[in-house]
């Protein structure tokens, strides 16, 4: 048994109780669960501050230290309900130190007129200092105290927890477990690897990562620890794209027949560079002999669905059929009737099949695809039920796949005795390093260009002040003869968030812009599917001036008259759904229009997304952006089961260099020993083994 697989129960200090309580609030369960609880940041014990010089700017809410002689104490109410405070003052100010807890243990620990060492997280109160359950030491015994170099790490806690244990709690449990395990962490690195990519030994990363004895050996440790976790990635990553490419034979589509020749000669406008580049990648992949497992990922109104026709038109020329699945009904109808109207006159055969098909015209196109009498089929979740059997099923789209779970999207598989080509897409523009991290076993395709003609839109952040200003500029639009969209994050007025809400505002438009000069209609989520579709037929035929929805309209809703989006609480929405909602408009060759409405009072984060949103239309960019604001833990998707892919040290966002390292070190390793069974990679298989429940994630915007 390896010893880092010990109860952390057996630690000094730690015990049943302790046990429970670390397990409970941040999973540590075994002395190497705690050796890999790492610090989120250090505090440089060497610095003291004065009193006077602290400030809510200045401190942040992060970890100080300040000394201080005691002036004074007091005990205020009674019972559950009693603190105790101690008072502390040095010559340029004073605070106050309160315990909420613990009193009877730590109240006869201070003598009036000594001086302490105080480290805690400082907060302010009618610009009064004070620190809730500091550490506290009488001064000469913290001169005395020998820092290996002043660097001290604060680990990610809980209230309980930290009640319980406190920084120094931790840190004591972490200084014995190194003490007693330092010499039993064995490294499953071979050598070579470790001096090939500039790696110190585990053990070393190990003890420097919580015990640092200077900042160059930190950024060693960070840096090996890093390279672990991706490279564990990256591991299970390529082993499964090698397994893809070599176990399964793909279809091959080396004929360009009549319908790619019909279509491509009638489309009435050019394709750009990027959408050729997108179709040369997806020829060259379904001629290879290996099944395709492609990404195409672009921009709102880049031309994704124009480059998906194209591909199943070549499956069909190959005597194949091909299906794409949409995640709403709204987006197959749409998908649906875009393609009908591209393909009328060249012959192909094109059904849709939805939830909401009704018997007769279900029954009809499940015998005709069987039968091989339909080319192409356009669906949602529908296509996945078992009595939907395809003749030759050789071409698989998904669009905004990241929709659908993992076992979902994997029931489209096994369609055909062998498995489909498969592609799938999405206008949520993925970070390189995220590409590389969740993707990795996928062939990417990138269009980061938009179709000649198109204007830029033009977005600005209005706050609720400024809502009379933006009715007059919805008037002067629909005057013109433009429709308009206005989203809301709720559909009913929550108690837990007083957000815009849809009901509140349906009533507000309709108040504010009197039938039957302005027509208004709504739809959301929670509708009737014919409700639903009425209301978006009414918005698309112009029998409604404004649609007042939720999200639902995300994606898939194009309509080339509609030029204004107006997006209410805009502060509650993420940055990529932001930019999908601004995607519904600028479709035609008009002038259009983004409004982010907002309330007043902004966190920084939600006024650096509207910032942004304001600066730039380009989706990299803004992924990118929102990578570094909210981390990958928030813009990773989830696996089927629901966990986030867990990087208890990498960051997606910074750490793009070591990405990129450790896939190429993936590659080469599995390259030259697929299996690990060379003796000196076979403990490799541990680190593997870690991150092999984290193969399946699907990249989402948690949103």
């Amino acid at each position: 048994m390896n010893p880092l697989d010990n109860d952390i129960k057996f630690i000094s200090g730690v015990g049943e109780v302790r046990a429970k309580l670390l397990a409970k609030e941040i999973g540590v369960r075994t002395v190497g669960d705690m050796l890999y609880h790492f610090p989120f940041r250090y505090v440089d014990r060497t610095k003291i501050y004065n009193i006077g010089e602290l400030n809510e700017a200045n401190t942040s809410g992060g970890y100080i230290q300040i000394r201080g002689r005691v002036t004074g104490k007091n005990y205020f109410g009674e019972g559950r309900n009693q603190r105790f405070v101690i008072y502390i003052a040095d010559q340029t100010g004073k605070a106050e130190l309160i315990w909420f807890r613990g009193i009877k243990w730590i109240e006869n620990k201070f003598e009036l007129g000594r001086e302490y060492l105080v480290f805690g997280r400082p907060s302010f109160y009618r610009s009064e200092l004070s620190f809730v359950h500091p550490e506290v030491e009488p001064i000469e015994a913290a001169l005395s105290r020998k820092e290996n170099c002043g660097l001290q790490g604060i680990y990610s806690t809980t209230e309980r927890l930290s009640t319980a244990l406190g920084t120094k709690g931790m840190y004591n449990i972490i200084g014995k477990i190194l003490d007693n395990y330092a010499d039993r962490i064995t490294d499953y690195m071979p050598q070579y690897m470790r001096q090939r990519y500039g790696l110190v030994t585990l053990r070393e990363a190990l003890e420097t990562i919580h015990r640092p004895t200077n900042p160059m050996a930190l950024k060693q440790a960070q840096f090996r620890l890093k390279f672990d976790e991706l490279f564990g990635l990256q591991l299970n990553i390529q082993a499964r794209r090698a397994a893809r490419t070599t176990a399964h034979a793909g279809f091959h589509f080396g004929r360009v027949g009549k319908f790619f020749n019909d279509f491509y000669s009638r489309l009435p406008f050019p394709l750009t560079g990027a959408q050729k580049q997108a179709i040369k990648d997806i020829r060259a992949d379904t001629v290879s002999g290996c099944q395709m497992n492609r990404l195409l990922q672009g921009d709102v109104g880049s031309g994704k669905t124009v480059v998906a026709l194209i591909s199943m038109i070549l499956a069909v020329d190959n005597g194949f059929q091909a299906c794409m699945m949409a995640p709403t009904e709204i987006l197959a109808r749409q998908h649906y009737a875009t393609i009908v109207k591209m393909v009328d006159g060249i012959g192909l055969r094109v059904a849709v099949l939805t939830g909401t098909t009704k018997t007769k015209e279900r029954r009809e196109t499940l015998a005709a695809l069987a039968a091989g009498e339909i080319d192409i089929l356009i669906g949602t979740h529908a296509l996945i039920e078992d009595r939907v059997q395809f003749a030759s099923l050789g071409f698989v789209v998904i669009d905004e796949q990241h929709r659908f779970g993992v076992e979902q999207r994997a029931k489209l598989w096994t369609k055909n005795d062998n498995p489909p080509h498969i592609l799938v897409m999405t206008a949520t523009p993925i970070p390189r390093t995220l590409a590389m991290t969740l993707y990795g076993d996928l062939d990417v395709s990138t269009i980061n260009e938009l179709p000649p003609g198109r204007k830029p839109i033009k977005t600005v952040h209005y706050y609720e002040s400024a809502r009379l200003r933006l009715f007059g500029f919805m008037r002067e639009q629909i005057a013109q003869g433009r429709q308009i969209y206005i989203v809301y994050p709720l559909i009913k007025e929550s108690e837990k968030a007083d957000y815009a809400n849809l009901e509140q505002g349906f009533e507000t438009i309709v108040r504010d812009f009197p039938l039957p000069q302005y027509r208004v209609t709504a739809c959301h989520g929670k509708m009737k599917p014919e409700d639903k579709e009425e209301s978006m037929r009414q918005f698309k035929s112009g029998e409604a001036d404004i649609l007042v929805a939720t999200s639902v309209i995300e994606v898939g809703v194009d309509i080339p008259n509609a030029t204004v989006m107006v997006i209410e609480s805009a502060e509650r929405f993420g940055l990529a759904q932001l930019h999908q909602l601004r995607g519904r408009v600028g479709r035609g060759s008009s002038q259009s229009y983004c409004v982010l409405i907002s309330d007043e009072k902004l966190s920084k984060e939600s006024r650096a997304r509207l910032e942004a949103m304001c600066q730039t239309n380009n989706g990299f960019q803004l992924a990118e952006l929102d990578l570094q604001l909210r981390g990958a833990g928030d813009v990773n998707g989830t696996q089927q089961s629901g966990e986030i892919i867990d990087l208890k040290i990498a960051n997606l966002a910074e750490d793009n260099q070591i990405v990129q390292l450790a896939q190429q070190a993936a590659v080469a390793l599995l390259t030259a020993d697929p299996t690990l069974s060379e003796p000196q990679h076979q403990p490799l298989r541990q680190l593997k083994a870690r991150y092999a429940k984290q193969e399946e994630v699907d990249f989402s915007v948690v949103l």
